[in-house]
Parts: C-alpha cells; sequence; structure tokens
C-alpha cells in the first residue's frame, strides 16, 4: 500500500484519523519488509499484531503463510479491514483495546511471535503486559518512539536504564533494531521511531511466580533514582536482610539501582524470596480463629 493508495483510501471513507489513538500508519515497503524479516515467518506461524491500521503490514504478514491475529480497537478501520482481507483464511481480527484485552484475556501465546507497529500512546505498557505475561511469545518485534527502544536495550550504567529496561529484559533478550524514518509514516510521527527484535529467553531467569516480586523490588529500588536502593528496599525489607544479600552478592550498600544488572536484580529476587520461605517454614502456616 502505497502513500498516495493511504490517502485516497482514508478519503473515499471520509476517515479523519485520531492523534490519540497514535494512528500513524507505515507505508514504506521497504522498512515494513525489514519488520517482517525480523519475524522469521513460515507459513503456519501465528502471529498477533497490535494496531494493524489500514493493514499494510498486515498484508505483508499475510503473504508469508503465517495465521494472523490483528486487535484493532477503531471501528472505522476494523470495518476496512475485514472487506480488505474478507477472502483471506489465514486473518483474523478481534476488535477491542488491545491493552485491556492482554490484561484480561489470559491466553498461551508460548508459540506466538509479536509484529506489529504499536500505538505509541499505548506501546510500553502494551509490551510490558504481554512480555510478563504467564506464557508470553516467542519474539517480540514492535516499532516504537526511538527513545522507548532505547529504553529498551539499555544495560545497567546507561542513561536509558530503569524499569522497562528491566521488565523487558528479565525475559527477553535485545538482538538487533534500526531506526525508522518519519516520512516512512503517514502523518509522519513527531517522534523518531524504531523497530527492535526482542527473543525470548532459552532459560527463564525467573520462574513465574517469583516475576511479581521482582516486579515489587524494582519499582522501589527506582522509586527515587538519587536514593541508595538499599535505603530504598529497607522500606519493605529488614536491613540486616537487605544488607546481607548485598554483601554476598559483592553490591556495594550504596549503589543506586541504575549500577544493579538484571542478573543482580534476579538473585536479589531468588534470595528474598528464600528469606520468606524460610520464614514460612520456621513459623508454620497462620493460626485460623474459629469457633469450637
Amino acid at each position: 500500500m502505497t502513500l498516495s493508495e493511504m490517502r485516497e483510501l482514508l478519503s473515499s471513507r471520509d476517515i479523519r484519523l485520531t492523534k490519540s489513538l497514535g494512528q500513524n500508519f507505515l507505508h514504506d515497503q521497504n522498512q515494513i519488509q525489514r519488520i517482517v524479516a525480523l519475524g522469521e515467518l513460515r507459513p503456519g506461524d501465528q502471529v498477533v499484531e497490535i494496531g494493524p491500521g489500514l493493514g499494510p503490514l498486515t498484508e505483508a504478514l499475510l503473504e508469508t503463510g503465517a495465521t494472523v491475529l490483528a486487535i484493532e480497537m477503531d471501528r472505522r478501520l476494523c470495518s476496512l479491514l475485514l472487506e480488505r482481507f474478507k477472502d483471506v483464511s489465514n486473518f483474523q481480527l478481534i476488535e477491542d483495546d488491545a491493552l485491556k484485552y492482554v490484561r484480561t484475556r489470559r491466553r498461551d501465546w508460548t508459540d506466538w511471535k509479536l509484529v506489529s507497529n504499536l500505538p505509541y500512546s499505548v506501546a510500553s505498557p502494551l509490551l510490558v503486559e504481554v512480555a510478563l505475561a504467564a506464557a508470553p511469545p516467542e519474539r517480540l518485534v514492535a516499532t516504537l518512539p526511538l527513545e522507548v527502544v532505547e529504553r529498551i536495550v539499555a544495560r545497567a550504567n546507561d542513561d536509558h536504564y530503569g524499569l522497562l529496561s528491566l521488565f523487558l529484559q528479565v525475559r527477553y533478550e535485545p538482538r538487533e533494531w534500526f531506526k525508522i524514518p518519519a516520512a516512512c509514516f503517514f502523518p509522519a510521527p513527531e517522534v523518531e521511531s524504531a523497530c527492535v527484535l526482542l527473543r525470548r529467553r532459552q532459560n527463564e531467569l525467573l520462574s513465574p511466580e517469583h516475576i511479581r516480586l521482582f516486579q515489587r523490588i524494582v519499582k522501589l529500588a527506582f522509586s527515587a533514582r538519587r536514593k541508595m536502593m538499599a535505603k530504598l528496599l529497607k522500606q519493605q525489607w529488614p536491613a540486616d536482610q537487605i544488607l546481607n544479600i548485598l554483601n554476598d552478592l559483592e553490591i556495594s550498600p550504596t549503589a543506586r539501582a541504575e549500577t544493579v544488572s538484571v542478573e543482580q536484580f534476579v538473585e536479589i529476587t531468588r534470595l528474598l524470596s528464600k528469606d520468606a520461605e524460610r520464614a514460612r517454614e520456621i513459623t508454620g502456616p497462620p493460626e485460623v480463629n474459629g469457633m469450637d
């Protein structure tokens, strides 16, 4: 789908794009093919595409023979997509708010791949919800604002390192990314864009039941960037316990969160979890008060 075809289609349907929904449609075929290539798609693969818009990326995904599940919340675009792909057997469309959908619908995404030009307004929380789901996709290929991609791939001590880096890297390994010029979109976004590939780790760093504790620790550690991480964690755990764990991991008691790696946060989570389990073994189950 060329830029002129996009303009003509929108005009013929009298569709005015909504800025709040992050409706910036990629029309450059070279960039679309680069995105599809990162998906390494084969016939029969299952792909979820969030925010298909007018369907230029959708069309390229379908041409690989993969089955595409598209999630679009704009009813006008849903009608258009259903008409465009009405005779395509490997296309399925869900009209819904994608962020709400992934938060409330528990699906097994294990054998799926996410390949999407994500709505920029909700891109970060969407990726976190998908990545930390009980059964996340095999890979994530997402077009995002450049500054979001920089945060995703950042490592400890990088300027962009923070919550998003940790929440995604605990489950995924960033592999590669490339910039996409604003002129490749219609309308052109006001920010720079990039596409990133993340592969699910073959060996989980944490079991699913420890992911929420990991999030809790990371959020607290980054709640005040200028403060020492130990001081922040002491708000919820005993000081001696935190200092002993940091000492075991050879982390300075004066370290700030942005200097602590993903792997170190994982070890902190494991050790705090073990201490909690040990405490439960010693004290036993809580007493239940009832009537004789």
